[in-house]
């Protein structure tokens, strides 16, 4: 089997039950002027038990589809927001 590929991204939305809202940020060159700008991808993982929140530092690995858009699951928090 090949390897899972893992990915961090931040938590922007926990509102739904055992499934949070997971943006991932990368640098891409524009292909004509060579500037490099930010892209955000946003993914749904499974959140088992609610240990991620709003703001936290998630890695999450890609897994099998458990709905039509969610098909990751977090693996651990890496950092946790700070509460205010």
């Amino acid at each position: 089997m090949a390897a899972k590929a893992e990915i961090t991204g931040v938590v922007v939305s926990d509102k739904m039950a055992k499934t949070v809202t997971v943006a991932v940020e990368r640098q891409v060159r524009h292909e004509l002027y060579g500037k490099t700008q930010r892209r955000t991808s946003t993914f749904l993982a499974h959140n088992e038990g609610d240990e991620a929140k709003l703001g936290d530092r998630v890695a999450i690995v890609e897994s099998r589809p458990m709905s039509r858009r969610k098909r990751w699951v977090v693996t651990r928090v890496v950092e946790k927001s700070k509460q205010i």
